[in-house]
This record gives C-alpha cells, structure tokens and sequence, in this order.
C-alpha cells in the first residue's frame, strides 16, 4: 500500500476546520421553541459538509461543530458527547449517498437523496434519544413525554426541510466555486 494514498492533505484538514467552524457557528442562527426546540440552521451546514467532503470528513466536520456549539452553552454542555454522535450521522450519510458511483458531491438527484437520508437518520436518532431521556431516565409520564416529543419532532423535521433544500442549492454553487478555485482537485485527486 503506497503511504501517500493514506496521508491527510493540508487541504483536506483546512476543509474539515473550516466546515466545522461553519456548522458551529450557523447554530447561533435559531429561533427558540419555548424552552423545548429551536429552529436553526447548523443543520443546513452538517448536510452541506457532507455533500461536499463526503461521508467521514463531512461527518466529522457536522459532529465537531455541533459537539463544540453544545460544549460551549451551558445549557447543552451534558449532551455535546451525544450531539457529536447524532450530528455526525446527517455528515456521514449525507456524504455517503452523494458521493456514491464516483460521485464527489456533483449529482443533484444524489445530493438530494443524500440530504434527505441524512436529515431524517438524524431526525429518527433524535428522538429515540429524547424518549429514552424522558420516559427511562427522568420516568415521565407518558402524556408529558409525547407532548414532548411532538414539539421536538415538528422542530426537527423543520430543520431538516430546511437543511434538505438549502444545502441542495448551495451544494452546486460551493463545488464549482471549489473546481475554479483548484480546491476540489486537491481534495478529490482521482478525478484529475
């Protein structure tokens, strides 16, 4: 196995800094649900990671923001482990789907299909989390949990319309921004 095939490239780690620092940062862009949700838009930039990086590096880069924006709210900070977890999972299936058959991020039905799987892994993920939270460990009862859970449920399936339809249209424009700037051969050598 040749040693040069295993190495990160400069390129590659300043791509997955900068992505993480977008999806941290775009998860200051919210709308607070009362005390139990939040409509935001870091969930647009964990799909937008993966379409572009493809399934590990945008995995990595959705689950360090999401993980270092809950590290860093008190609020959140107990869950930044787990938001690591769920959060990684929109990157990784997003970029596995659309950089399926040789495809880095360049097929819009595969973009598509990318963001709506990870978006929606993520959305499952959720809430089994949130009622293995409420029901097992803090034993509410049921009534509340679901009440709960449908308000989680509506915020989170807004947020992943959202980040299904603007990742899908930004996705294009960052790749051929990324091809005219010589950035994308960098990071996908084989397609030179």
């Amino acid at each position: 196995m040749n040693a040069k095939t295993n190495r990160v490239s400069v390129y590659q780690l300043s791509a997955v800094g900068l992505m993480t620092a977008v999806v941290f940062v775009a998860n200051f862009i919210s709308i607070p649900i009362g005390d139990v949700s939040r409509i935001h838009f870091g969930n647009v930039f964990c799909v937008l990671a993966g379409l572009l990086l493809g399934p590990v590096r945008g995995g990595i880069c959705a689950g360090l923001g999401g993980f270092f924006y809950d590290f860093f709210n008190p609020l959140y900070a107990a869950e930044a482990p787990i938001t690591f977890c769920l959060k990684f999972v929109i990157g990784f299936f997003s970029g596995a789907v659309s950089h399926s058959k040789g495809n880095h991020g360049g097929s819009m039905g595969l973009n598509i299909a990318g963001a709506v799987t990870g978006s929606l892994a993520y959305v499952v993920l959720y809430l089994a989390k949130n009622y293995i939270n409420e029901a097992w460990l803090l034993r509410n009862p049921m009534e509340t949990v679901m009440v709960k859970l449908a308000a989680k449920g509506a915020a989170s399936l807004t947020n992943a319309a959202i980040a299904v339809v603007v990742a899908v249209v930004l996705a294009p424009v960052f790749v051929k921004a990324m091809k005219a700037a010589g950035i994308y051969t960098k990071l996908y050598p084989a397609e030179t």
